[in-house]
């Protein structure tokens, strides 16, 4: 900009500049000079930017270091928390971490010998006894609803452990506040019938009171329309799945091993537990077995843990 008002300055004073190449040079090397600062001022301006970016990159990198940090502090403190429920609850081992949900659900299909006639022609919801996975879960049942024990909830809330109810009616509709603290405690309501009468016994109309009726009662009482149906005893027919799908049930999980207060019991020859393999128990206390429900949880993780086993939550598979 001073070359310019040089310019100006002589040119006032009578100064004559030729017209020629020698005139056109100056010209020339002044239009450069003054490119070339505006190139210095835009390349400032430039690297503005790109310190601002750094910036915001180095804040992001020590968010996700604090994040990592606190992900960490977090579950720290869970296993903690778990330890500490472990030795109130009288384990001898805390329960072992189940792993995130799997973001594929398995693909679920009718177990080999459980199937009806006609069952992949008729389209029935799957019947099986083990989800199939790789991962070093089991799956914790809870059939019925005779006993209530308000021990048993606050157990399984302070030791995190997830498990899946299948209701009967006729043993539940006398305290269903007790159900509904487990439906608040993140535990999925499901149909084990009205009556919890043998199914193949009854036609299919009866069959489909039984379970349809259900279906009506847990909807009406706590607000959710089951998916899931287990038949009484785990026997069943053609109707008795034909019923199930007009109701609205999309697959029948049975088990693999049975829960008790003092043994477990194994469906499969080699008597162990396998990934995936679905637990069954029931509501039930000192009146039908020696011991109570904390009892009964406590002979089952043990087998559990010990065996490296984590219980999962049978619905994130399904």
């Amino acid at each position: 900009m001073q070359l310019v008002r040089q310019k100006e300055h002589r040119s006032q004073q009578g100064h004559r500049y030729a017209a020629g190449p020698r005139g056109r040079f100056g010209v020339a090397v002044a239009a450069l000079l003054v490119a070339s600062l505006g190139t210095a001022c835009g390349s400032g301006e430039s690297a503005r930017p790109d310190k601002a970016e750094k910036a915001k990159a180095a804040k992001a990198a020590e968010a996700g270091a604090a994040g990592a940090l606190s992900a960490a502090e977090k579950a720290k403190t869970a296993q903690q928390a778990r330890i500490a429920a472990a030795k109130k609850w009288r384990l001898l081992k805390p329960p072992l971490t189940a792993p995130a949900a799997p973001k594929e659900k398995p693909e679920i299909e009718t177990r080999d010998g459980f199937e009806v006639y006609d069952h992949e022609e008729d389209e029935l919801p799957p019947v099986f006894t083990t989800i199939p996975t790789e991962d070093k879960v089991v799956f914790l049942t809870v059939d019925d609803g005779s006993e209530k024990d308000p021990e048993f909830l606050r157990m399984m809330q302070e030791l995190k452990i997830p498990y899946t109810a299948f209701l009967s009616d006729y043993l539940v509709r006398d305290n269903y506040p007790y159900f509904k603290q487990m439906q608040a405690a993140g535990v999925t309501l499901n149909n084990h019938t009205l009556n919890h009468r043998y199914m193949p016994g009854l036609s299919y109309e009866k069959q489909r009171e039984e379970i349809c009726g259900q279906q009506d009662t847990i909807q009406k009482q706590f607000g959710k329309r089951p998916t899931l149906f287990r038949p009484p005893y785990g026997n069943y027919n053609h109707d008795t799945l034909r019923a199930a799908k007009s109701c609205g049930i999309k697959a029948v999980p049975l088990w693999n091993a049975e829960a008790f207060t003092n043994r477990m019991d194994y469906r499969e020859w080699d008597r162990d537990l396998h990934p995936g393999d679905i637990i069954l128990t029931h509501f039930r206390g000192k009146e039908d077995w020696k011991g109570t429900m904390p009892d009964m949880i406590r002979q089952v993780m043990k087998t559990v843990t010990d065996k490296g086993y984590a219980v999962a939550r049978l619905e994130d598979y399904l």
